[in-house]
């Protein structure tokens, strides 16, 4: 596999990152369902994502990568460079700002599909090598369906609204000021997405490649399975035009 299928190999993984019920968790959900999938989310990647990453970077034998790990993991589980908090102490003001009750997210029961989605990253960034460590953490988890406007610059790249005009302020009520991570987000997500695939484009081994590929493939289906579950724990069920709905 050379760069350039792999380049396409990797975008073409990231275009299907896309879940059929995520608009729903723009409005359709109800309020009371909606901490369901704060509480899924953090406990299974965001709380840990510092040390998913902390992974590839001690697996990994290259100096100029280990560079732009240790800076997303600076960042991740300081917010020394930009948020000024770490971040998964920032997603929290998401539920705090909701008014829901922080004390649910101390201890978590993993939906079946979540767990087996963490035990997927689990397996992925500490048993595979740091290439596929890297690509999980750094494209997948971090990266959207819209990665190849970071690549091509004829693409489009990801929409960006207001911050007044954000769904959980328009539809929930949630106060500007707790946005704070999508803020921070914002601010150095350009420069994650060059670094993600500086990364995997420049350092991956041509033998390895195949590898990463494969590995992205179960973690894109692992994270697919999680957001059915998540879907279906608040009340969403795939209507005959195939856009979510309420169950009932």
């Amino acid at each position: 596999m050379d760069r350039a299928d792999f380049q396409e190999a990797l975008l073409r993984i990231m275009e299907r990152k896309r879940h059929w019920a995520w608009s729903a968790f723009g409005g359709l959900v109800p309020r009371e369902r909606l901490h369901v999938h704060f509480e899924q989310e953090y406990a299974t990647y965001v709380r840990d994502f510092p040390v998913l990453v902390g992974r590839a970077y001690v697996q990994c034998p290259i100096p100029a990568v280990r560079q732009e790990l240790a800076e997303n993991l600076y960042e991740e589980e300081t917010g020394g460079l930009v948020a000024g908090r770490p971040h998964p102490e920032l997603f929290l003001d998401y539920p705090r700002g909701l008014g829901f009750d922080l004390a649910r997210f101390e201890d978590v029961a993993l939906l079946p599909g979540a767990a087996a989605y963490r035990a997927t990253l689990d397996a992925l960034t500490q048993a595979r090598g740091w290439s596929v460590a890297a690509a999980v953490t750094t494209l997948f988890v971090e990266g959207t369906a819209w990665e190849r406007g970071e690549v091509d610059p004829s693409a489009p790249k990801r929409p960006v609204k207001p911050l007044a005009a954000h769904p959980l302020v328009v539809s929930y009520g949630l106060p500007l000021e707790s946005l704070a991570l999508t803020k921070a987000h914002r601010s150095v997500e350009g420069e994650h997405r060059g670094a993600a695939w500086r990364i995997l484009l420049d350092h991956v081994p041509a033998e390895a490649r195949e590898a990463v590929v494969a590995a992205m493939e179960q973690v894109l289906a692992a994270w697919l399975v999680y957001r059915d579950d998540v879907a279906a724990a608040c009340g969403v069920v795939r209507g005959p035009d195939g856009a979510p709905a309420l169950a009932g």
